[in-house]
């Protein structure tokens, strides 16, 4: 399968995935409401913290290890690779997971709410079965087997969605539904284990004494730990003090839950939309770029990284200014809260940053630069806990999109800047990107100006889709008319995939 057809699967089976899981968060949203959002929020944050700890690393260094011995011809040590990031997930996340049932009177130290606490000890054996999951799926990137990844990922969220809605829908409660949510998603985890565990076995995948390879896999797996680490301990961090300043600032609890929710639980996944797009282009990319830059393959490395960066800032342009100008309308009409728009609204920007900010650290990840990448989100993070802590007072929940900001233009600029002095040929994304800020601002000028007079016409719904068909194409004929974007090279790659199927026939 080419590299353009692959992107093209494994972008339909993410798009369909994310679609159904926005979806399903509607559902959630108009069932449990902003508080059942909350705790669930809060409840995830501190089991992805401990997901983090055991499988963050380690999965993407199999892959990269499986590229790189692969292109020095070492076929031996693969097996042994993905051993080693078994043995070694196996490892760490069945005694955290033991530790926290037998010393679970002490969770309320760290739930502010007892009722997250629930929440999590329900999810919390699905720690071992997606840690697991999370190393095979590892080995299907090494193998460039991404078909059975995709399909998984999908089941998986299907799997999630209907038992969550087959329980949710009788519960009585927001907390009760909050709780049920927990169980879909223990059970989707053992689900897509069970799966891919078959999938391994029929795949003809085995197993080799990983002696030699535990601690190569180490090394090179703990900066990329580290980094995901903090980034989701920072996450429920945030999710325990944020409501904690926001109760301290005037908040009576319940609100401080609700605002909590309606930002982290409905409106940032809305802004995290162009990373997943941009997820299963770089999927298939970044094993590319890392056998690229092992084999020396220079001009094949600069041009996949321009590939990527282009492509990253793209997608955000077209997403950017629809979230903005429609923002508040959005939440309103999917989530039933005018907050979460407004959220949604003002923190549209930061969809260019997380963009860049995921595809650069992937790069960069993918090359061996894992400890500068961890640098660069520590000293992100640590202005991130400072906002959430100061801020609140003067900006309430809207500090959490200053300390995002903080994480994501950071991260950017900086991974940018060790790219270009990084590639052996200069990376040239400049003019690229500024026009494209441009066209971003234009665009969501033309949309406020637009939704003033068709909002008073069609009502929000019509106006929701007017607006959003109309600003995606005004910013296409944007980057038609200064030739960023060709459509010549678009049908020359769907014309060669036919002609090789006919070829094939």
């Amino acid at each position: 399968m080419g590299f353009f057809k692959t992107v093209a699967v494994v972008t339909v089976f993410s798009v369909c995935e994310k679609f159904l899981g926005f979806l399903y968060r509607i559902f959630l949203s108009r069932t449990i409401g902003a508080e059942g959002i909350g705790l669930y929020q809060v409840a995830l944050s501190v089991f992805a913290l401990l997901l983090t700890i055991c499988s963050s690393g380690t999965p993407i260094t199999v892959s990269r290890l499986m590229t790189k011995y692969r292109a020095e011809n070492r076929e031996d040590k693969v097996k042994k690779i993905v051993t080693a990031g078994l043995v070694i997930t196996l490892l760490t996340a069945l005694p955290l997971c033991i530790f926290f049932f037998v010393f679970k009177g002490t969770l309320p130290i760290i739930f502010a709410d007892v009722r997250s606490a629930n929440i999590f000890l329900v999810v919390l054996p699905g720690l071992v079965f997606t840690s697991v999951y999370a190393v095979l799926r590892g080995v299907f990137w090494g193998n460039k087997d991404f078909l059975p990844y995709s399909i998984i990922e999908l089941l998986e969220e299907i799997c999630m969605i209907f038992v969550g809605v087959f329980l949710i829908s009788r519960a009585t409660t927001a907390y009760q539904g909050a709780f049920r949510a927990g169980v879909a998603v223990l059970v989707s985890y053992v689900f897509s284990f069970s799966l891919a565990t078959l999938v391994f076995i029929i795949r003809k995948n085995r197993l080799k004494n990983p002696k030699t390879e535990l601690k190569p896999l180490l090394a090179s797996a703990m900066p990329v730990t580290a980094m995901r680490t903090a980034n989701s301990f920072i996450a429920s961090l945030v999710s325990i003090i944020l409501p904690m300043r926001l109760i301290s600032s005037g908040y009576t609890e319940s609100v401080a839950i609700s605002a909590f929710g309606a930002a982290a639980g409905q409106a940032l996944p809305i802004l995290f939309i162009p990373t997943t797009i941009i997820g299963s282009f770089t999927l298939v990319l970044v094993p590319e770029i890392s056998e690229n830059y092992y084999a020396k393959r220079n001009l094949s490395l600069k041009t996949n990284i321009e590939k990527a960066i282009k492509t990253s800032v793209l997608i955000a342009s077209f997403c950017l200014p629809v979230f903005f100008v429609m923002g508040t309308e959005i939440g309103v009409m999917f989530f039933g809260n005018a907050d979460s728009g407004k959220f949604l609204s003002y923190s549209a920007f930061l969809m260019l940053f997380m963009s860049l900010s995921s595809i650069t650290t992937s790069i960069l990840n993918s090359i061996g630069l894992e400890t500068k990448t961890l640098v660069y989100y520590i000293i992100g993070a640590v202005l991130m806990l400072i906002s959430v802590y100061v801020l609140p007072s003067f900006m309430g929940i809207y500090s959490l999109i200053v300390g995002y900001a903080f994480v994501f233009v950071i991260t950017t600029a900086f991974n940018l800047r060790l790219i270009s002095k990084k590639s052996p040929i200069k990376i040239e994304y400049g003019r690229f990107s500024v026009l494209s800020v441009i066209f971003i601002v234009l665009t969501s000028v033309f949309g406020l100006l637009l939704k003033g007079v068709l909002l008073k016409l069609l009502g929000p719904i019509l106006t929701i889709m007017a607006v959003g068909i109309i600003l995606v194409a005004f910013i296409g004929v944007l980057f038609l008319a200064f030739d960023l974007v060709s459509i010549q090279a678009f049908k020359q790659k769907v014309f060669s995939i036919f002609k090789r199927k006919r070829l094939t026939q």
